[in-house]
């Protein structure tokens, strides 16, 4: 039986058609796993009212109480990189897009133990997010650190990185923003290189690693397996 959180995880289907007439929002980039705990569903319950950003139309002042630079992390996890980037630029507001609850639970509990008031949180996929909710032009970064590789060849068209997610980011982002890419899989990094090169519409630089993030997470585990970590920055070209 479906479970009230699967809501969250129904891709749209009256998205805009791709070049090759595939629905790009309905590929799941993503695979849900979790149990709710009771405390899970009690910081869900207490915590979402004062963090928890809805699927309507995003209006950044309503959200933070103020007009600033809002950056969008797409799966965030438990919240490490989004609260250290809240942490070390007060100045900017950053919404964390994730669907993993016990991710999210966790995340508004440190941000609410921290006192911080410019991060919030979206449940849900963080596609759906960008196409249904966000304005053109209103982003300072969008924040991709770590996503799900899916490694296998016939896997790839469920990686976050594709033409038209790119076509996506580019408007949503304001003149200076930036996508920021990391991850510890050479798989990943080369198709996220072949995709922005085929789309030509970004200046790319490697190597530029925020010193911000944390390390802790996939980062160090991906460094104690060995791998190298690769670093993204594609900056829509004016």
């Amino acid at each position: 039986m479906p479970s009230p959180d699967d809501a969250y995880h129904r891709p749209a289907t009256d998205t805009p058609t791709t070049a090759d007439g595939r629905h790009r929002a309905t590929v799941r980039t993503f695979t849900p796993r979790w149990r709710m705990s009771p405390l899970i569903e009690e910081q869900l319950s207490r915590l979402l009212p004062v963090y928890g950003v809805d699927a309507g139309p995003l209006d950044a002042a309503a959200v933070f109480g103020r007009e600033v630079p809002v950056v969008l992390e797409i799966g965030s996890g438990h919240g490490a990189a989004a609260i250290a980037y809240a942490q070390a630029h007060p100045e900017h507001d950053l919404l964390a897009a994730e669907v993993h609850v016990p991710g999210v639970a966790r995340m508004m509990a440190r941000v609410e133990e921290l006192g911080l008031s410019n991060l919030a949180v979206h449940r849900g996929d963080a596609l759906e997010y960008l196409q249904g909710s966000v304005p053109s032009g209103s982003l300072a970064a969008v924040h991709l650190f770590f996503p799900d590789p899916w490694p296998k060849a016939r896997h790839a068209k469920r990686r976050l990185v594709q033409q038209d997610t790119l076509d996506l980011i580019a408007d949503r982002l304001r003149p200076g923003g930036a996508l920021l890419v990391a991850t510890d899989h050479a798989i990943y990094a080369e198709h996220v290189r072949e995709q922005l090169a085929e789309h030509g519409g970004f200046a790319v630089v490697e190597g530029e690693r925020p010193s911000w993030r944390p390390s802790d997470g996939f980062e160090d585990k991906g460094v104690a397996a060995g791998r190298s970590i690769v670093e993204i920055r594609a900056t829509p070209r004016g």
